[in-house]
Order: C-alpha cells, then structure tokens, then sequence
C-alpha cells in the first residue's frame, strides 16, 4: 500500500514541444491570412469597369467644355466685327453728308482764297475727319481703276499706254477698305493705230539689227 503525500497531486505528463494556447491562436490567424492573400491580388472587375466608365464621362466634359469655349471666342470675334462694322458705316454716313464742304474747302484752296479765319476753321476740319478714319485718294497719271474711279470726260492721248487718269474732277474718299465716294475723273485712252504703229516701228528695228549682225556671205 502506498502511502500519498498529503498537498500534491498528481497531473498528466505533457510533452514539451507542445504549443500553449496563445501560440496555437497566432498560428490560426496567420493560417487566415496567409489564405485570403491570393484573393487581394485578383482584380476587382466592377471597380474597373467603374473606373473606365468615370474616364469616360470625364473625356465627354472636357470635350464639352473645349466646345463650348470654342464657340464663346467665336462669338466674341463676330461681335467685335459687327462692333467695327457698325462705327464705319455710321462715320460713312455722317462723313458723306461733309464731303460737299470738304470739296468747297479743297476748291478754295486751289484759288488762294483758304485764308484767314477761314482757313482755321477749314484745317481743323480736315483735321477732325482724318481721325475719324477719313482718306482722300485720286492722283492724275494713275491707271484708271473701275473700281475706285468714276469717269466723267473721256480722251485720247498719244502719250499714254493705257486708261490713265488725267485730271481729278473731284478726289474720291474712303474709310479703311469702304469707299465712300469714288474719284472723279477725266480719262485718256491710247491713241487709236498708235500701237500699231508702234509694234511696226519695233518690228522694223528688230529686222534691221538681224540683218546687220548677220553672217556675211564669202
């Protein structure tokens, strides 16, 4: 009979390599981890497919937008064109109305009576409606433009080669590229057969100089 000792008990034999229970949690965990892993690195079709379709929305807005402002700057240039457009035409209309002074001015000037007081008042004149954009044109000895010119006495001259302003009758005017008035003026054509002739007279040089420098006969 064996006698026990009296506040010792005995317990079970445990193997020394075995794992306490904190260990066999943390192995546990990482056992979960270490499966879902493979799972992260898959891609996520949906949120793809989400991505796309904001990039997508995004492209459209800024094509909006880049519409939008191309129309704007397209706006802008055809108010300032019809800004410009409507200043010409209403200079045009009251410059029209000041030509008939402006004549009597440009008539009194030829005949020496631009003097005096008279003639202050005629230069702040002109002075006003150049820097409203008014231009005079129209010289004798240009070519005779339809255009710009209103012919009112015709001739024939033998100087001139072709339709030449001979005399101004009244000068033309114009505001930038808007003619207000055209020039009036007196015309000259070519002489009739003076041409001819003169092709004759070039035809006749030009054989006299080919038989003069040609080879001599032996």
């Amino acid at each position: 009979m064996t006698e026990e000792t009296p506040g010792f008990e005995e317990k079970p034999d445990v193997p020394s390599d075995a794992a306490s229970p904190e260990d066999a949690a943390q192995e546990a965990e990482s056992a979960d981890t270490a499966g879902s892993a493979p799972a992260g690195d898959v891609p996520d079709v949906a949120l793809q497919a989400q991505l796309d379709q904001v990039r997508s929305a995004l492209n459209e807005r800024t094509a909006d937008l880049q519409r939008l402002q191309a129309e704007y700057q397209n706006y802008r240039r055809r108010v300032e064109r019809d800004r410009v457009a409507v200043k010409e035409i209403a200079s045009a209309n009251l410059l029209s109305e000041l030509l008939p002074v402006l004549d009597d001015v440009g008539r009194a000037r030829e005949h020496g009576e631009l003097v005096g007081g008279f003639k202050s008042v005629a230069e702040s004149l002109e002075t006003v409606v150049a820097k409203l954009g008014l231009q005079q044109f129209g010289k004798e000895g240009e070519p005779f433009d339809p255009t710009i010119h209103e012919a009112l006495m015709h001739s024939y001259a033998p100087d001139v080669t072709e339709t030449t302003c001979v005399a101004i009758l009244q000068p033309g005017y114009r505001i930038g590229e808007r003619t207000i008035r055209p020039a009036r003026v007196a015309v000259a054509e070519p002489q009739p057969g003076a041409q001819s002739a003169k092709s004759a007279s070039d035809e006749d040089a030009k054989a006299s100089d080919e038989e003069s420098g040609g080879p001599e006969e032996g």
